[in-house]
């Protein structure tokens, strides 16, 4: 009947009829299941509706009209489709200027959603006619009035209908098909922000460049302009940007929460001269306070660590036997033939691990003077035996120096290396006013003696990792130029840049080492073929740890060299580059590279057909390498798939993919990309022993290709570093007994041993912290280090190079969470501890843990683990519950006393 009256010649009876119609629509409510009823009947009548729409003269009645066509139009989709957002925007262009426009969310939820689909096809559609690419097909037949703008106007109504109804995501994904997502700092409210910012974190490892970099600066904005510091400078650090930091820290006003910031800072180690202002400005730099540059420096870890160890009942120094339960392997004794020069050294590096940050172990640091067991190693042996004493003092630097000060006069330059080593391990993030390491080393660098050299290089290295100090780059650069140094020298010196400017692109340190390249390349150095050269590429790569693109320009200057380390460092780089960000293009390129199948030369009738075939797939880096007849380098084939580890860590869909990628390298790889697949295992998951990862390196363990077998064994040390697995202790004894002969595995397995109960349970060596969500970079570095230390086990870590298995002392750091209360002692909170659960995007508000374990605190946390407080007594900080969290009492918060009396 009312659409009958819509038909009639008499103008008067359109607005009751459309206003009928409306509230019949609007007040039809609807099952799940079945369309309204309004809609159902008076869709036949569609056509002759629109027809009878374009009869009309411009009115507002017409505008009217169009309103209820445009929700009809819901029905027609599937043939006509874009109408709603049509009618919609035909609607508004036909209201008088100064009547409001009806808002979509009077229609309801589904509306607003249908309307919000049809918004990204339009724009998608008009992006396509710009770029001229259109594809004709029926989508394209509807013709949508109105400009990009009014799309954009019409999507911010949709969005703030949609954030004050409980469905964030959706309205983020229309601002971000709209590419207007800055705008949604303006429709948050403090209702919805939380949400919202939660999701678009989430999403940023799914989305290309440079859309990641937008969402996580949108986020930060919006945790500003709410006064979430904690939150907001978690995000400055994960972008790396200075300002921001400086900002965010500066814009805390509370003294408190700005000790938590610090205690944040300082767990990134960021460094302090980022907060300062730019005293270019001839403005005095503003000094902190002690207690902030207490917070700032770590300087509070040791002694909160050995606390820490006291409450969890494992101060006491374990000793070989308790980590090894040789009484449990069943091996017999007489045939027990390992050379015990061997056994020593491994021993050095399981107590130094075990006992890591406690100070009280029985083989080093409580002993006397004579039968330390530093002379129970042989030459490079007393090295690493030296170097341990650092680790057992760890983070512990006024007892640390005077330990390690009574070795430095000794006669064996050995020992004094190990020193020398042991003052940069035992500095390691921990910023000292006396700055102790490098007033010690810097003399020894220009030393004559290799191991002095080699001791003072990658001490400063180590202590000073992430700082990005001048003065260690002033010291080392011209290291890395002199032309008289070995390459090993020149190398460490690099990798020691690497570690103090990680992440910083620091121009002077890569033109130098680009330099070096080229140099060394054009006098055609034999030493660029030499195992020493890929730990100049490393420290090149580190330079650019997460910076996305901004390695482009160090790749072109590479791809000039014409030496077969120019392919190496290019897939350092680039995969230092996008570490973390779960980039699925460069995880493509690396496993391109790995899919070349290089031959030796002498094997001249099969590299015919290869060549063949290599033509058709135009790999042209391929026959360019087939010109040159010498043996052909692969390591760059090991190195990619290190990479590939790399990109895709830290985000568990990457990771789980990434395992899937490894098996088929493992399968059908050569053998130096076969070697290489158990570190990158190792490498993604960190500290997080799970079983069938465990498994897989326990199958990849007996391997008949030692070198494989070897690195499988070693990534199960890292994989359970810290963990005290049982199974994962069972199946190392297990290997103990199965390698008994072989002394390079048996040495291997006992590191495994010492690894996995490292600090006693308490040191964690995954390089994500803040719920995984920031990438540690001095962390990163110093496992990369070390497994390209294992890229060539046989040549580094079982000749002479054992101590480059301290570098993971950069990546070490206790599994803690301490409350501490505004003044910063310690309380004891109840908090509960339960596996992670990801709840971005459900309703309500679901459990973030689960499988909980009420504690008290101090409480040591798994990799996948999370804590949050069991009562509202206090309120926290920090937002994140780990490390050091700073609470305070919730004033209106009674206790179950109190109640009773009342």
């Amino acid at each position: 009947m009312l659409v009958e009256r819509l038909k009639e010649s008499d103008t008067e009876l359109y607005r009751p009829a459309l206003e009928s119609l409306r509230t019949l629509i609007r007040t039809s409510t609807s099952s799940m299941t079945s369309v309204p009823k309004p809609l159902k009947f008076l869709r036949p009548h569609f056509p002759d509706l629109q027809t009878l729409y374009e009869t009309w003269p411009a009115s507002e009645n017409k505008s009217q009209f169009a309103d209820i066509l445009s929700v009809l139009a819901m029905t027609y989709s599937d043939t006509q489709p874009r109408g709603t957002l049509k009618y919609r925007l035909l609607s508004a262009s036909l209201k008088p200027v100064n009547a409001p426009l009806v808002d979509p969310g009077t229609w309801g939820h589904e509306y607003v959603r249908h309307l919000a689909a049809e918004l990204g096809e339009e724009f998608e559609y008009r992006e396509e006619q710009e770029g001229g690419t259109s594809t004709e097909s029926e989508t394209s037949k509807v013709e949508v009035p109105g400009t990009i703008e009014d799309l954009r106007s019409l999507a911010k109504e949709c969005s703030l209908f949609l954030l004050n109804h409980n469905a964030e995501p959706d309205a983020v994904d229309l601002l971000q098909e709209l590419e207007m997502i800055e705008s949604v700092v303006t429709l948050v409210d403090e209702n919805t922000f939380d949400r919202v910012c939660q999701y678009m974190t989430r999403c940023v490892s799914f989305l290309p460049p440079p859309d990641d970099i937008a969402f996580l600066q949108t986020v930060h904005k919006i945790y500003t302009q709410f006064q979430k510091f904690p939150e907001a400078i978690t995000l400055a650090i994960r972008l790396g940007d200075r300002d921001m930091v400086r900002d965010d820290f500066n814009a805390a006003g509370n003294p408190v929460m700005k000790r938590q910031l610090a205690f944040i800072l300082a767990r990134a180690q960021i460094p302090i001269e980022w907060l300062q202002a730019d005293s270019a400005d001839g403005e005095e730099e503003e000094e902190f306070s002690s207690d902030l540059l207490e917070c700032l420096s770590n300087a509070r870890l040791s002694t909160s660590f050995r606390e820490f160890g006291k409450e969890m009942g494992v101060e006491e120094a374990k000793s070989l036997e308790d980590v090894y339960k040789t009484h449990l392997e069943n091996t017999r004794a007489s045939t027990s033939n390992v050379d015990s020069a061997r056994g020593n050294l491994a021993g050095t590096f399981v107590n130094a691990f075990v006992n890591a940050g406690f100070g009280n172990d029985k083989l080093m640091v409580d002993v006397e003077a004579g039968s330390s067991w530093i002379y129970k190693n042989k030459d490079h042996g007393m090295m690493s035996a030296a170097a341990s004493l650092g680790l057992s003092l760890l983070w512990d630097t006024d007892m640390g120096l005077s330990h390690i000060d009574k070795y430095t006069y000794s006669a064996e330059e050995y020992i004094k290396a190990g020193c020398y080593l042991a003052i940069g391990i035992s500095n390691a993030s921990i910023r000292t006013e006396a700055d102790a390491a490098l007033a010690l080393l810097a003399e020894h660098v220009e030393n004559k003696s290799v191991p002095l050299r080699t001791g003072a290089i990658m001490g400063l290295g180590m202590a000073y990792a992430g700082s990005q100090r001048e003065e260690v780059m002033a010291t080392l650069l011209p290291l890395i130029v002199d032309e008289d140094v070995s390459m090993e020298i020149c190398s460490l010196a690099a990798l020691a840049l690497g570690f103090v400017f990680v992440g910083s692109e620091n121009g002077e340190i890569t033109g130098t080492i680009l330099q070096v390249l080229m140099e060394k390349a054009e006098r055609g150095d034999k030493e660029l073929e030499g195992k020493w050269a890929r730990f100049l590429s490393l420290g090149l790569g580190l330079l650019y740890l997460g910076q996305q693109n901004g390695s482009d320009a160090t790749l072109e200057t590479l791809k000039a060299i014409e030496k077969p380390i120019s392919k190496t460092a290019q897939v350092i780089v680039e995969g230092c580059a996008f570490a973390g960000t779960t980039n699925v293009l460069r995880v493509q390129k690396m496993l391109h590279e790995c899919d070349e199948h290089i031959v030796p030369p002498k094997e001249d009738e099969k590299k015919e057909g290869d060549k063949e075939k290599k033509e058709g797939e135009e790999k042209k880096d391929g026959e360019e390498k087939k010109e040159e007849p010498s043996k052909q380098d692969d390591a760059f084939q090991t190195f990619a798939v290190i990479a590939i580890a790399l990109i895709s860590m830290g985000e568990e869909i990457g990771s789980q993919m990434s395992m899937r990628q490894f098996n088929h390298l493992m399968h059908y790889g050569e053998p130096n990309i076969r070697k290489a697949v158990p570190l990158a295992i190792g490498l993604v998951n960190a500290s997080n022993p799970q079983l069938p990862i465990l498994e897989t390196l326990s199958k990849y363990s007996h391997d008949n290709d030692l070198t494989v077998a070897l690195n499988a064994i070693f990534a199960m040390g890292l994989v359970g570093a810290g963990s005290n697995n049982a199974r994962l202790a069972q199946m190392l004894r297990q290997l103990a007994g199965y390698y008994h002969k072989e002394a390079d595995c048996l040495f291997m397995v006992r590191i495994a041993q010492g690894l996995v109960h490292m600090g006693k349970g308490t040191v964690g060596v995954n390089p994500f912290f803040s719920d995984r969500s920031i990438m540690h970079k001095p962390a990163v570095a110093g496992l990369l280090a070390v497994l390209t230390a294992f890229t060539d086990a046989k040549g580094f870590i079982l000749d002479k190079q054992h101590w480059m298995l301290y570098f993971l002392v950069n990546a070490m750091y206790p599994r803690f969470m301490i409350t501490l209360d505004e003044e910063l002692n310690n309380v004891p909170v109840a908090v509960r501890v339960g596996q992670a659960v990801d709840v971005v995007g459900q309703a309500g508000k679901p459990r973030t843990i689960s499988g909980f374990q009420t504690h008290t605190t101090p409480v040591r946390l798994g990799t996948t683990e999370r804590a949050e407080l069991a009562t509202e007594e206090f309120i926290s900080y920090a937002a994140v519950l780990e490390g050091f969290v700073i609470l305070k009492k919730n004033p209106g918060w009674e206790s179950e006393d109190s109640r009773m009396q009342l």
